[in-house]
């Protein structure tokens, strides 16, 4: 007799995060913000990855590096076998992370302002909309998140086509472990924006959020070395340790973004329960 109320319960969901997904992508203002991502993201390819990996490829720019930083400082970024995916690499653990907090600041702000959501809860429960629409922003990233990682491969096959099995699999590893990283991130901005009245204002408060915790995490840290372990509350602490490595190695730091979001989500939701719509 459970399952029933649980199917319908997760099709709901799954419902939610479709339509978060089918809303930006066909609306007006997800195409101009689609399109908007595209011209940036083709900015960066074709002048900081492309130069960069050109940089790369060539031994004298290796010795460079490890003279400046020693010899194992950077090592693994120079064993990709694919020098483009590597500048991708570094670049994308950061500009992904900070398009998060501005692409997910309204996942319930608006609805907030208009006053929808007792008429949603009437037909849908509080937790199918708490995590159909954290679901569909992932989904959403995904998206981005694969467009240009396919941009990333056709641009290193028009270089040389024999690196497209390296390149499909090191565009695979790379996705898996952003897609990871902006786990927590998308969930406390589904917190924020359920918190603030607007997204402009969902962002501000990312903004002083990881601002004011790194301030004070760096703080207590200098003061109390004991509490070093706290580093590893604010979300996106790892990234850092993950540029200097690749493929499926990267992912002995998945477990960090996934509490860290699975804690978030669960506060979250007792949060949103509790909420007064």
């Amino acid at each position: 007799m459970d399952s029933s109320p649980r199917s319908s319960s997760l099709r709901q969901t799954w419902l939610i995060a479709s339509y978060e997904l089918t809303k930006r992508f066909t609306n007006t203002k997800g195409i101009a913000a689609l399109i908007a991502f595209s011209l940036l993201w083709a900015i960066i390819l074709l002048y900081p990855v492309q130069s960069a990996s050109v940089y790369m490829l060539e031994p004298g720019f290796k010795e460079l590096v490890q003279g400046i930083y020693g010899p194992d400082a950077l090592s693994q970024l120079f064993s990709w076998k694919v020098a483009e995916f590597a500048v991708f690499w570094c670049i994308a653990l950061y500009v992904f992370p900070m398009f998060s907090i501005f692409i997910t600041a309204d996942q319930f702000s608006s609805d907030k302002q208009r006053g929808s959501f007792r008429f949603l809860t009437l037909r849908v429960s509080r937790d199918s909309i708490f995590f159909g629409r954290f679901l569909g922003q992932m989904l959403i990233q995904s998206c981005l998140l694969l467009l240009t990682i396919i941009a990333t491969i056709l641009m290193v096959i028009t270089r040389d086509a024999s690196l497209f099995s390296d390149a499909l699999f090191s565009g695979f590893t790379v996705f898996i472990n952003v897609f990871i990283a902006l786990l927590p991130y998308t969930a406390v901005m589904a917190v924020l924006s359920w918190y603030a009245n607007s997204a402009r204002q969902a962002s501000i408060y990312a903004v002083i959020l990881w601002a004011v915790s790194g301030i004070l995490i760096m703080i207590i840290n200098s003061q109390i070395p004991a509490m070093s372990f706290l580093s590893w509350v604010l979300p996106g602490s790892q990234l850092s340790l993950m540029i200097n490595t690749q493929g499926l190695g990267s992912l002995i730091y998945a477990p960090i973004p996934l509490i860290q979001a699975l804690a978030v989500l669960i506060a979250g939701r007792i949060y949103m329960q509790r909420s007064a719509l």
